[in-house]
């Protein structure tokens, strides 16, 4: 992060509040014309600060509004299992997020689905069928209070 400076970070931030901002608009708000605007953000990008585009979805109204939450713990946590985990993770669509966790257990999962109904066959199924998976937890979500990190 020493490479960046205060356009930088703010250029950051107002394109994680608003990804569609026009460059003029964007260029405007952190005190740039168009052209260096867009050669920081070119370079933000191809320095992988900003890794990519996209929006933000009200899953509710696609009909997903069952989240939980899954803890997991591995039988093997050997370099080997712990790849295979992640390989075999990333392929179940109703995870959103799978992170390593330095806890009592190997993993937390972020599942979201229609409802219980389909969360108890996605655990069921496919998440406790994950390589290595010793046993679950899980910790369903009862009212989303602040869902992004902005």
């Amino acid at each position: 992060m020493a490479d960046l400076d205060r356009i930088d970070l703010s250029i950051i931030r107002k394109l994680q509040k608003n990804g569609r901002i026009t460059v003029t608009d964007l260029a405007s708000r952190v005190g740039l014309s168009k052209t260096p605007c867009q050669i920081r953000m070119r370079r933000l990008e191809e320095q992988g600060y900003i890794t990519g585009y996209s929006a933000m979805v009200n899953q509710t109204k696609l009909g997903l509004s069952h989240v939980a939450f899954a803890q997991v713990t591995l039988n093997d946590t050997s370099s080997k299992a712990l790849a295979a985990f992640n390989t075999a993770v990333r392929q179940i669509s109703a995870v959103e997020q799978c992170h390593m966790m330095a806890a009592n257990f190997d993993y937390l999962l972020k599942v979201r689905t229609k409802n219980m109904a389909e969360y108890r066959q996605v655990l069921g199924e496919q998440i406790s069928s994950l390589p290595h998976v010793l046993q679950t937890s899980t910790f369903v979500v009862m009212e989303s209070v602040k869902d992004r990190g902005l």
